[in-house]
């Protein structure tokens, strides 16, 4: 399964839809804190609809919970996050991927394993540039024109789950629909 890894979200609406598109899609939303808002906003619960009570969303107070939390006795834990994070993938075998504008591979061209999680960061400034620098060779970009800065977040989370989705053919999901009048 996708896990997605929200590293300091600031935007309550794009957590929220991100919240739906992980709660229709079967993902695991992972919330690394501190987030710019409260997870009483109101357009925090809006845009999440009542998707809430079908969604996996866990929190955590920073990376080091987050690691701990999901890896257990394997995560690292030196105190230098970036190669912390690197260590834990490294020490798990599990595939971290981290989306970035400053990516030089294209999302679609890499494979995706059956169970992976993918990290996005905040709105205005991404993933801290030093967690990038360590885990480099696992960054992904979406393209865009080059004097676009980027996409909006919930758009780049939805574009990344249905990627890993289409690769391992829609596994779970209702491919089908029908008409409700005829």
């Amino acid at each position: 399964m996708i896990n997605v890894v929200l590293v300091n979200p600031e935007i309550p609406n794009n957590t929220g839809n991100i919240v739906r598109t992980c709660a229709a899609t079967g993902a695991v939303l992972h919330v690394i804190e501190p987030c710019g808002f409260s997870w009483e906003d109101k357009y925090l619960k809006r845009s999440g609809l009542d998707y809430w009570e079908i969604s996996d969303v866990r929190r955590y107070p920073d990376m080091h919970a987050f690691l701990k939390a999901n890896f257990g006795d394997k995560a690292a834990d030196s105190g230098n996050v970036p190669a912390d994070v690197k260590a834990t993938s490294i020490n798990t075998g599990t595939q971290f991927l981290f989306a970035s504008t400053k990516s030089e591979h294209v999302y679609s061209e890499i494979g995706f394993d059956k169970d992976c999680y993918v990290f996005f960061g905040r709105e205005t400034k991404g993933l801290p540039e030093d967690l990038l620098h360590e885990n480099y060779s696992s960054c992904i970009r979406i393209p865009m024109r080059a004097n676009a800065r980027s996409l909006n977040l919930a758009n780049s989370v939805a574009i990344i789950v249905y990627e890993y989705l289409r690769s391992h053919g829609f596994e779970g999901l209702k491919e089908s629909g029908s008409l409700t009048l005829y």
